[in-house]
């Protein structure tokens, strides 16, 4: 069994290395030797299994090989192996049959070793070891901590960006309900988060061996930065993907718009697009110049509706800018949106659900492709009646999003959730930012209605105070 301070432990040892500086330093180093083992231990499974398997690794670097002896090599030997052998060789992998080669390629194109101390890196290595990958109930437990390896990136600098809570990837999932079959994208898939909720969404799905083939080859990722894309092959591997070939590093935006042929679409997003930043200058150019922009999110949007199919859903996670941004290529933006796809759906979010990333409002947008908008249906997601705001010890959970489950099927006008007919928003010019008309919000309502208001409570409360007062002196008259 697997101990729950595994990941701490293997930390503390980290800590004391001279090499490794701060939390992000420790993840990335952390994250390879855990691929690493992963994959020796499912490709001992797959040369039980296979005839003939060739392995993705030469035998001398299989993890097995250099890191399965609890007393093999140590100290400056182990260094020496990993910084001059292990790495140059992973990366100048070439010539296999086998599709995981090339995998291992581009994980370590920017991997580093950074422990100066091979005496502490045997240590981390042993700890490891105590992780059979080849045992479910093992497989299982892990699972569950690399959600905690996932959430240790809130904290390790600016690498928050890569986690999106799970509740939202399980929510998005289930609502835009891929099936077996259908080609499934994240174009700025991170950690694999989504694309791992996806797995778990088909899995009931896979009936026959020809089913698990369909769900094998149905994913598909891109993720531009080297840490997260290392983290999502190790999690499409953890949950069972054997060659996560189309999990690509690559930033999707520096491919021109025109170049994604009908050979490119998919049948379904789910994403959490990076927002709050600036691309760098000239990727604008890859798009049309009436939607052209430097903002992340809006190029994404751009980009998500040209890689559906006509048919084609998504769910996808979007600021407050992108939804609401009046004039310019934000207003074309929606536009094309509202008219080439049937935007049925926005959940409004608590500021709080990236905290303590950012507090950047954020809003869940489904639609499907092929159809113009008639209608938009918004939802707004309340807070737990004991919170005032989520955090970091007490994050949104899945189970949060019942009641936008029991609504979604059967929608009706209620205290949280509204419509709004398509002529009201291209009359505002596409802006989306229709607040809730079953609740009062003071931003909505002028200084002087609000001094109204109060004026009127005042002399509420004068009028009850002359009232009490009145009733004190008939009684003490009649005393």
């Amino acid at each position: 069994m697997i101990s729950s301070t595994l990941i701490k432990s293997i930390q503390d040892v980290m800590r004391q290395d001279q090499g490794v500086d701060g939390d992000a330093q420790r993840l990335s180093q952390l994250v390879w030797m855990i691929f690493l083992k992963i994959l020796d231990d499912t490709e001992q499974e797959l040369e039980l299994m296979t005839d003939g398997y060739v392995p993705a690794i030469p035998a001398e670097y299989q993890w097995r090989a250099w890191a399965g002896n609890e007393e093999g090599l140590t100290g400056d030997g182990l260094n020496d192996f990993v910084n001059n052998n292990l790495f140059p060789a992973l990366r100048k992998l070439s010539g296999s049959t086998n599709p995981r080669t090339l995998i291992v390629r581009e994980a370590f194109e920017d991997s580093y070793n950074y422990m100066k101390s091979g005496t502490l890196l045997r240590q981390v290595i042993n700890k490891i070891n105590s992780i059979d990958f080849t045992v479910r109930a093992d497989r299982h437990q892990f699972n569950d901590l690399y959600e905690k390896l996932l959430k240790d990136l809130q904290s390790a600098g600016n690498a928050g960006e890569y986690y999106t809570p799970r509740a939202l990837t399980q929510f998005i999932v289930e609502m835009v309900n891929p099936q077996l079959g259908e080609t499934v994208l994240d174009p700025a898939c991170g950690t694999g988060g989504f694309l791992a909720n996806t797995i778990d969404h088909l899995r009931g799905q896979v009936k026959t061996p020809d089913d698990e083939a369909l769900l094998q080859g149905s994913l598909r990722g891109i993720e531009k930065k080297q840490l997260p894309h290392l983290l999502c092959l190790t999690n499409m591997i953890l949950h069972g993907i054997d060659a996560p070939t189309a999990i690509r590093r690559a930033n999707t935006l520096t491919r021109p718009l025109r170049d994604y042929g009908p050979a490119d679409r998919v049948d379904v997003i789910v994403t959490n697009p990076p927002f709050g930043g600036i691309e760098e200058p000239g990727v604008e150019q890859n798009f049309p110049q009436n939607v052209r922009t430097r903002e992340t999110a809006d190029l994404f949007l751009v980009l998500i509706m040209r890689l559906l199919k006509p048919g084609g859903r998504a769910g996808i996670v979007l600021p407050d800018g992108t939804l609401f941004g009046e004039g310019g290529a934000k207003e074309r933006i929606k536009e094309q949106l509202l008219r080439d796809c049937n935007l049925h759906t926005v959940v409004r979010l608590p500021n709080s659900v990236f905290s303590p990333y950012t507090n950047i409002a954020t809003n869940l947008l489904f639609f499907t492709k092929g159809e113009p908008t008639k209608e938009v249906w918004f939802f707004e997601h309340q807070l737990p009646s004991d919170m005032k705001a989520y955090n970091r010890s007490r994050p949104i959970r899945v189970s949060e999003f019942d009641p936008e489950r029991a609504w979604w099927d059967e929608r009706v006008e209620s205290q949280w959730a509204w419509k709004v007919p398509i002529g009201d928003i291209i009359g505002r010019g596409y802006n989306l930012d229709f607040k809730n008309p079953h609740s009062f919000d003071a931003e909505e309502v002028g200084t002087g209605e609000l001094f109204e208001r109060w004026q009127a409570k005042q002399n509420s409360v004068r009028d009850i105070l002359d009232t009490i007062r009145e009733t004190l002196m008939r009684t003490l008259r009649d005393n």
